[in-house]
């Protein structure tokens, strides 16, 4: 009995010591999550004015939103557009395009009250160029053709951005990513592009695009939740993750509310313990498959356990270090078995030619190909790790689900 503990305690501390590094290149720090209805929902909540009526709380169901949103005039539309950008911006359940005019409005405000601030002599010199980075960011984000879905300037910063028209795909997925991602790396550049949520959209898009040109096809990069930092505790325990999920949850029937097909959700690292925490509110009509790759865990231990009705693959490279993560969940730290175990039941998939921990959306990757032929629903073009891989009376290669 000593002995199991001893090995139990041992285990807990290793996950808090390693679970912690995904991605994380700093001392770890606690985060506190940003939950609940953007910057500006005391105002719409208090605005009887600008329609004649009540406004809808923000908190309310995605239905109850579209509901809404359905029943106004474009001038109505426009009117709360210009009124409540940062709400409108946010609202899951509201039509795409006017949440990306929402945010554009949003996305210019602040970026010029930022400037003021990077202006402002009253301010210390560490504030100014604080102001001056965030002024940047945003100004980016305000680049032609981008298509911002939701953007919360609170905190770190929360964004969700479309590739593609989602309006009229046919085929769509959400990219869910994992620690030390915000409004500063959602979409940074350089070596490591394919691990930020913007790269993997991307990546993503054009390898669907090139296995089915004539399919059309929307990704949305979404990092709606406040994700853990470097080096420490928040990435061993499911605090996060549990704050994240609603969040998720909430998007993805705000998406299924407008009318889009239910997608394929990646699940990236500590990203793949937000969608094992949302899996089992999630039906067919939210999502069709849930993908983790690169994962710690999903916060059980088995896809019976998630209950969920959607298919569960998962794949994880020889080379990423998060296999060297024990696979437990003992005194609040772990995340439960690992997905790529025959015990947990996924469906797991090749990612041969993925370079560690973040390449897993790099081209040329198997599992860049194996998630787009996910996603387009060509099940029969996916490549399983090995036999194991395959679910019971399916070869290594292709499925018919």
């Amino acid at each position: 009995m000593k002995r199991r503990l001893k090995r139990a305690l041992t285990a807990a501390a290793l996950t808090a010591t390693v679970v912690a590094a995904t991605a994380g290149w700093a001392a770890g720090s606690t985060q506190k999550a940003v939950t609940g209805p953007p910057p500006g929902a005391a105002a719409w909540r208090a605005d009887d004015d600008t329609l004649g009526r009540r406004l809808p709380d923000p908190a309310a169901s995605p239905a109850r939103i579209a509901s809404f949103f359905e029943g106004l005039a474009p001038r109505e539309r426009a009117a709360l557009l210009h009124r409540h950008p940062l709400v409108t911006g946010n609202l899951d359940g509201a039509p795409a395009e006017m949440r990306y005019a929402a945010n554009r409005r949003a996305l210019r405000a602040e970026t010029a009250r930022e400037r003021a601030r990077a202006a402002d002599s009253a301010r210390t010199p560490q504030d100014r160029q604080l102001a001056r980075a965030k002024a940047d960011r945003y100004a980016r984000l305000l680049g032609h053709g981008r298509q911002i879905l939701a953007f919360d300037p609170r905190a770190r910063g929360q964004i969700a951005e479309v590739y593609g028209d989602l309006g009229g795909a046919e085929r769509t997925a959400v990219i869910v990513p994992g620690s030390d991602i915000d409004l500063a790396t959602f979409d940074s550049k350089g070596p490591n592009r394919y691990g930020t949520p913007a790269g993997m959209a991307a990546s993503l898009r054009a390898r669907m695009s090139a296995a089915e040109p004539g399919t059309r096809t929307a990704v949305i990069a979404w990092s709606g939740y406040t994700t853990p930092v470097g080096l420490g505790p928040d990435a061993a325990t499911t605090r996060l993750a549990a704050a994240g999920a609603p969040r998720l949850e909430r998007f993805l029937q705000g998406l299924a509310r407008t009318g889009a097909p239910a997608p394929t959700v990646l699940c990236h690292s500590y990203g793949s313990v937000v969608c094992g925490r949302a899996a089992g509110e999630l039906t067919r009509r939210d999502a069709s498959d849930l993908i983790v790759f690169g994962s710690p865990g999903m916060h059980a231990d088995s896809v019976r356990e998630l209950r969920t009705p959607l298919r569960v693959w998962a794949a994880r490279d020889a080379g990423d270090w998060i296999g060297r993560v024990p696979n437990v969940e003992v005194l609040g730290l772990g995340h439960g078995s690992d997905p790529v175990s025959e015990s947990f039941g996924a469906r797991v998939v090749s990612s041969a030619r993925a370079d560690g921990h973040t390449g897993y959306l790099a081209p040329g990757t198997d599992s860049l190909a194996n998630f787009a032929a996910i996603t387009l629903g060509s099940y029969e073009a996916v490549e399983y790790s090995s036999p194991q891989g395959a679910p019971p009376g399916s070869c290594t290669r292709g499925l018919t689900p």
